[in-house]
């Protein structure tokens, strides 16, 4: 599992994720308000920009139609924050419509830290940094932010089929 710097070690019971809007209205849940909300078994392939892919995985957690749908927003943009610091942007579009997954579950087993838990983003259409690991929030916003990764010089957006790993690609 690769990350960008050490593990988190954080208790399920304790984990809250918070989405703000761009107007500053900020909702929370906490870890028995998610396991309360209606979930999802996605089946998925993964691809990571390091050139390898993994097949049929399967997941179980809850779709962001479900977590945002009592927000109101105008923003088209989203700045996803982890435990540790890493942040990732991501268009709004691209969570929304059945493509993206709050996920606590892995191949039926609670989701290990090292695989992200006990929350992780799932949105397998774009190469996995932008699945980000021990979710923290999701920020709404109007104009777009680079994440961690791509102020280093990754792609803005990250579709596995262009192969855009890097800026320029």
């Amino acid at each position: 599992m690769l990350s960008a710097g050490p593990t988190p070690r954080l208790s399920a019971a304790d984990t809250e994720l918070s989405v703000t809007a761009e107007t500053g209205r900020r909702h929370t849940w906490r870890w028995a308000d998610l396991m309360a909300l209606p979930s999802e078994r996605p089946t998925v392939d993964l691809h990571c920009v390091t050139k390898w892919s993994k097949f049929e995985t399967r997941w179980e957690g809850i779709s962001l139609d479900v977590l945002l749908a009592d927000v109101e927003t105008d923003a088209d943009h989203t700045l996803v924050s982890s435990h540790g610091g890493y942040t990732t942007n991501i268009p709004l579009a691209d969570l929304l419509d059945g493509k993206a997954w709050v996920v606590h579950t892995y191949e039926g087993e609670p989701l290990a830290p090292e695989h992200g838990g006990p929350l992780r983003l799932l949105v397998p259409h774009l190469y996995l940094w932008k699945s980000a690991k021990w979710l923290r929030s999701i920020e709404l916003r109007d104009e777009d932010e680079p994440g961690f990764w791509e102020s280093a010089g990754y792609h803005d957006y990250g579709d596995p089929w262009r192969e855009q790993r890097y800026r320029g690609d």
